[in-house]
């Protein structure tokens, strides 16, 4: 444990972070399987409405360093194809 007030409150500090990029990560999860689901039964419409929020998320997430930008990218790439691949 840290014995500066410094040192302590950046331990504070991270711990505050750490939850929200779990919420942030978390909540990035729930919206690609919600995509998965969308493009496994087959709607169209639904998986391209799915795809454009998780690639928004996924900016955001990136933006905020949560992800790392190239991480982004490739699931973008990955989502972008599955989506192609539907027709």
């Amino acid at each position: 444990m840290p014995n500066i007030k410094s040192a302590k409150k950046r331990v504070r500090i991270i711990e505050t972070k750490t939850l929200q990029n779990k919420m942030t990560k978390s909540a990035i999860k729930t919206e690609l399987k919600k995509f998965d689901s969308a493009v496994a039964s087959g709607d169209k419409a639904l998986a391209e409405s799915e795809f454009a929020y998780c690639v928004k998320k996924l900016d955001q997430a990136a933006a905020k360093n949560v992800y790392h930008k190239n991480n982004v990218s490739r699931k973008k790439s990955q989502l972008a194809i599955k989506l192609a691949n539907m027709a």
